[in-house]
């Protein structure tokens, strides 16, 4: 494992406190937190902390912008050029919002640069064009009369995007909404809310009117679940953990019965069948698991190796995870940075010592690097089997579980037995175990020969306990209207 040098981030940081129509504005409380860079785990700045004071505010904005402000008389094709100016903005930005996310998340900058920010301003620009685009359907009823459907913006969202892609996640809530004509309060993950600060002046930049998009840096149990519960908001959009997910559905269901669409944890298959190539289903596999810190919910974390090529996929696949660069985020040749905080870290060590418990096989790393900052070895376990915590349980780090399968049938019995069900992957060159695969494993994606490939007119969410309904593409639109039925009597 080879580890990078350091270099300065060369990013300033302005935007720190709260956005509630159109104005910064301290919170009621007065109170701030620290956001840390966790490569060296010291503070980068403080932020205006959002609690219920602050969401009550934020929401009473959001009402008046969506029932009696600009946005209201706006007409569709209108908010599509808004969408698209931002895009813009964060397109001449690109290189300082790659740098802050960063310093903010840990993350490669070079990573940030040629994939995050790439598929942010993608996703802003897909939802642009859709604005005015979302049309009804006339409906053949019995008896004189002229029957239409008309689709309309389902009111306040609530919008909670968690720490792992900052800038994707917010574009992920905020294109759709906005493009369908709703408000937003949107409440950045705690441990990395300076890039949504960022992308928020830019929306004032843009020129959207008062109260379309607040922002609202603070913590989970109070500024969230203030947002879950409120009786003005219409609908909350959440991604992040299953445990999370299950109390904002309970929070929304004691309220006004909102809206909810939740993208939740995953502990998706990952299966390499020994006809496949072998190289690329080897680079391929270390990508879907190490890719991001190992923090994404559709890791590969589950990596099914058919027990024909298993001793040469696992030596291989551990050569791959030594020579992996690990270190300064702004290094232009680290592969991977530190874990986002102090308790990621202990979460996935704690994982890691659970491994050994269990006696699987450690065939690399295991341990931290360095002497601060929250950075971890990339790990491979091999020998696991369902059972052990590590293949049960959701890590979002950098540890690799490699279990060994026979066949087809098995492979798949297996791939489904967890609560899980987000994404999959197969590896052959086989087409008909391919279609196979995918018709038989319950995930909502499934990669063939690839894996994280992503595009903003591709539909994305789980089935089971990884989530209700979809982010991107004409499915995550939908999720922002309620269709309205109008018949006429002629």
């Amino acid at each position: 494992m080879a580890t990078a040098a350091t270099l300065k981030p060369g990013v300033e940081v302005r935007a720190k406190k709260l956005l509630i129509n159109n104005e910064w504005t301290d919170s009621v409380s007065g109170k701030t937190f620290p956001t840390i860079n966790p490569a060296t785990g010291e503070e980068i700045c403080r932020v205006a902390e959002a609690d219920a004071a602050d969401v009550d505010k934020a929401v009473r904005a959001a009402r008046a912008a969506f029932e009696k402000g600009a946005w209201r008389k706006m007409s569709a094709s209108q908010r599509g050029l808004l969408l698209y100016r931002l895009a813009d903005l964060l397109e001449k930005h690109a290189d300082e919002l790659a740098r802050l996310e960063a310093l903010d998340n840990g993350k490669p900058y070079f990573i940030a640069s040629v994939a995050d920010l790439p598929l942010t301003i993608a996703c802003y620009r897909y939802y642009a064009g859709w604005a005015d685009k979302t049309e009804g359907k006339t409906i053949p009823v019995n008896g004189n009369y002229f029957s239409y459907t008309k689709h309309e913006p389902v009111g306040v969202c609530a919008q909670i995007i968690p720490w792992n892609f900052p800038l994707l996640m917010q574009a992920w809530k905020l294109g759709p909404a906005l493009a369908a004509g709703c408000t937003v309060v949107l409440k950045p993950a705690e441990q990395t809310p300076l890039t949504a600060l960022r992308v928020g002046e830019l929306i004032l930049e843009a020129g959207f009117p008062p109260g379309v998009v607040n922002l609202l840096p603070g913590y989970g149990p109070t500024a969230g679940a203030a947002l879950a519960r409120h009786m003005d908001v219409d609908k909350v959009a959440f991604t992040g953990s299953t445990e999370v997910g299950h109390l904002i559905m309970k929070a929304s269901a004691e309220s006004n019965l909102k809206r909810v669409t939740l993208e939740l944890g995953g502990k998706s298959p990952n299966i390499v069948f020994a006809d496949a190539d072998m190289d690329e289903a080897i680079e391929g596999s270390h990508q879907a698991l190490f890719f991001n810190q190992g923090q994404c919910c559709c890791a590969g974390s589950r990596l099914f190796v058919e027990e024909k090529c298993y001793d040469e996929f696992v030596e291989k696949s551990v050569a791959r995870a030594k020579k992996r660069t690990v270190g300064d985020p702004f290094d232009k040749n680290t592969e991977q940075g530190p874990q986002v905080d102090s308790d990621q870290f202990d979460k996935i060590m704690g994982y890691i010592e659970a491994g050994k418990q269990d006696k699987a096989s450690l065939r690399t790393g295991g341990k931290r690097v360095g002497d601060k900052g929250y950075f971890i070895e990339p790990t491979i376990f091999a020998d696991v089997k369902d059972d052990m915590k590590i293949a049960r349980e959701e890590i979002f780090g950098p540890v690799m579980s490699i279990l060994k399968f026979k066949d087809m049938d098995e492979v798949v019995e297996r791939a489904n037995k967890t609560m899980y069900g987000l994404a999959a992957a197969v590896w052959t060159r086989d087409i008909t175990k391919a279609h196979a695969i995918a018709d038989s494993v319950r995930a909502g994606t499934v990669w063939v020969n690839c894996f994280d490939v992503f595009d903003a007119g591709a539909p994305f969410g789980g089935f089971k306990q990884s989530g209700l309904g979809r982010e991107l593409g004409e499915y995550g639109l939908a999720n922002y209207t309620e269709v309205k039925t109008v018949t006429v009597k002629l």
